[in-house]
């Protein structure tokens, strides 16, 4: 998937001999009606880096925008989308519709949100009530009230709380207590010494200042109180879990008792805020003890006035997008500018639409696809699925390290998997939200309302497995390892400024089958989701042997990535984006060996200059057509799962056989690896 949402598995050697010899491509070749060959690069080898040479043509003459922090294929598309949605917005805005209509609920959010004058007008008042209840703290007990009453208005300070599948029953909806309370993206910017985090704290700190200073107009008061906070984070900070550690399900699963719990955080009455969150479970699973461990501590240790002040740092940051716009613009110039790069904000249609989708995606998705996912799309990647899977199950077979018991057990996991393709078959229920023309930022606060409450009524149902968690105009795809599906939503078949039909199989089975379904596929094999049974439950089904001769493959693949150099000097989190690393690669085979069972293929026709198997690497690559701003790239490789762009092309592709005869790769080429370093997993 494009970011994704779990990530699972490697790459293993190609097994099907190649029909004829390729060469590289034809370098005068380019054409503005071919989805690729207009890109290339043509001063680039393949094999110095093959991103920059099938994208290099595209990025060169478009240059990321000010109102962004990288600029590609993902723009392109959302682009498409965000015309499409604003047409069903504004069209819901000017009906008529009854309430609680998902029309109705869309018009009247957007109506709010490009409402500037009335937004400008309410200021802060939206939050007055809340505001007014962090005012009135005055003992513990009635700031735990208040950390309840935030997180049922999808604030979360001071720790997260979500309910979904019991990783060791699947069956069975549970309630998570994890890390949480920090308003940086995490724990290791409270840490880290180098002179760009620095600077970023510095900045954080100003930011909190000027957001304080927003609320009641004492600067002094502002500054002292951001220096607390900053200080109260960075203690919660002090016990968070570094992102690589999160990746282990076992090290962040503890099962507790409600007696358990409260031992664990004394100064929380957790029986009485559930029963203000309408969470009725007897067990909770606790990702993190040693956060809420230190969590308790410093209930009983800080000042009341310190919390008082967190809270309303938590509260104001929160909500800033949505309300009037000296806190829009400075809640914009630290959180996209400074982290991200961004030299400018999004036209306010954009920014509304964003909160839209977060607020009622269904209901704009049930739209959506009406007009914009005809059934002969669907049909010809719910076909394109069914290939790939074939194409796994044939690779497990044939794999030369696994023993045959832990095959047929890979075999059940695989043939298990649920594949949904563009759209869900039931529509989430909005109609008892209450989105109306009063308030935008009282819109969003009734949404996350919602949410909330939909949440926690889970617990009181089976388990649905046909739910999705991300709505058909998403860009995006996942894994969901305790439903053991993948879930591909109409909008990640897109391909900007063409119409699906014409667009050829070798791209189609590269910028789809192998970064989008054969890399979702993989995940349920990785390193996280292996561990995974057929049923999505957290269960070793794998020999002690074979597991160690995955392990000794993947830690491969987690030193090549650790040694790549991004921003001159900085290196990916090899451990922290192995699974995606996995997927990445796993894709690119799979998808490959079910592309060689096409019509196209072997009829070996080249398309402007490109041959088959040439299109099908550069469709791969055009799926990662994308930059981004420095600023953008150092704060990913802190703080996300996945690597940087280039490298998820240039990564694989380094291990990847047939790349290398494809595109006549030697050893002089800079992504030259000898075949015994290179990684092969499935």
């Amino acid at each position: 998937m494009k970011l994704s949402y779990l990530v699972l598995f490697s790459g293993m050697v190609l097994l099907g001999a190649c029909k004829d010899k390729e060469s590289a491509p034809n370098k005068s070749a380019g054409s503005p009606d071919d989805v690729l060959s207009s890109h290339i690069d043509t001063t680039v080898h393949p094999g110095d880096d093959f991103f920059g040479y099938a994208n290099g043509g595209w990025l060169k003459n478009n240059p990321i925008p000010k109102s962004e922090s990288g600029w590609g294929i993902f723009n392109l598309v959302a682009d498409e989308n965000y015309a499409q949605i604003k047409k069903i917005s504004e069209d819901a805005s000017a009906a008529k519709s009854a309430k609680g209509t998902p029309q109705q609920q869309i018009g009247d959010f957007f109506y709010c949100g490009m409402d500037s004058a009335s937004v400008e007008k309410n200021g802060i008042s939206p939050l007055n009530d809340q505001l007014a209840k962090i005012e009135a703290i005055k003992s513990k007990a009635d700031l735990v009230n208040v950390f309840t009453e935030l997180q049922l208005s999808g604030v979360g300070p001071a720790y997260s709380i979500n309910v979904g599948q019991d990783m060791k029953l699947s069956d069975k909806n549970s309630v998570y207590l994890s890390q949480g309370g920090l308003g940086l993206p995490d724990r290791d910017y409270y840490f880290n010494m180098d002179a760009r985090t620095q600077n970023i704290r510095a900045e954080y700190l100003k930011h909190i200042t000027n957001i304080l200073t927003l609320v009641d107009k004492d600067s002094n008061k502002a500054k002292a109180e951001s220096n607390i906070i900053l200080k109260l984070e960075t203690s919660l900070a002090s016990a968070h879990k570094k992102l690589e550690d999160l990746r282990d399900p076992y090290a962040n699963y503890h099962k507790m008792s409600m007696a358990e719990l409260n031992t664990l955080t004394s100064a929380i009455n957790w029986k009485e805020a559930f029963t203000k969150m309408n969470i009725k479970s007897d067990t909770v699973i606790v990702g993190q003890p040693a956060f809420y461990s230190k969590l308790n501590a410093l209930i009983n240790t800080e000042p009341i006035d310190y919390w008082k002040a967190y809270l309303r740092w938590q509260l104001v940051s929160s909500y800033a997008p949505y309300l009037s716009s000296a806190f829009d613009k400075e809640n914009f110039t630290f959180y996209y500018k400074t982290l991200n790069g961004s030299k400018e904000q999004r036209p306010r249609w954009k920014r509304v639409l964003d909160a839209q989708e977060n607020a009622i995606g269904d209901a704009l998705g049930q739209l959506f696809v009406k007009e914009y996912f005809p059934e002969k799309t669907k049909k010809r990647y719910d076909n394109l699925v069914e290939q790939i899977v074939i194409s796994y199950r044939e690779h497990i077979q044939k794999l030369d390290w696994m023993s045959d018991s832990t095959k047929q057990k890979a075999l059940t996991k695989l043939n298990a998997i649920t594949k949904k393709v563009g759209y869900p078959s039931k529509w989430k229920d909005y109609s008892k939200m209450d989105i109306g023309k009063e308030s935008y930022c009282k819109n969003v606060m009734e949404a996350r309302k919602w949410r909330f409450n939909y949440e926690a009524e889970k617990l009181t149902k089976p388990v649905d497995r046909t739910e999705w968690t991300m709505t058909p105009q998403t860009y995006n795809a996942y894994y969901n390892p305790s439903n053991n599906e993948i879930v591909l939503p109409a909008a990640i078949f897109t391909s900007p400024g063409y119409k699906d039909e014409d667009i050829d199989d070798a791209v189609i089975y590269g910028y789809v089958g192998a970064s989008t379904i054969g890399h979702e596929l993989t995940h349920g094999f990785d390193d996280e989701g292996r561990q995974f049974d057929e049923k999505g439950n957290l269960k070793n089904w794998w020999s002690k042997e074979d597991a160690a001769k995955f392990k000794a493959k993947a830690d491969l693949l987690v030193d090549q990535f650790n040694k790549f150099v991004v921003l001159d000097s900085l290196h990916p989190n090899g451990k922290a984006s192995l699974g995606e690393n996995i997927a990445d690669l796993g894709g690119i085979v799979i998808a490959l060996d079910a592309f060689k069972k096409t019509a196209q293929y072997k009829e070996g026709k080249s398309i402007h200059g490109l041959t088959p198997l040439q299109r099908y690497f550069m469709g791969y690559a055009y799926g990662w057509m994308q930059t981004r701003t420095p600023e953008k790239l150092a704060s990913q490789l802190m703080t996300d799962v996945h690597a940087p762009i280039f490298l998820r092309v240039n990564g694989p592709m380094s291990n990847c056989d047939e790349w290398y005869r494809v595109f006549n790769v030697s050893p002089s080429n800079k992504l030259y690896r000898d075949s015994l370093s290179r990684v092969r997993i499935w």
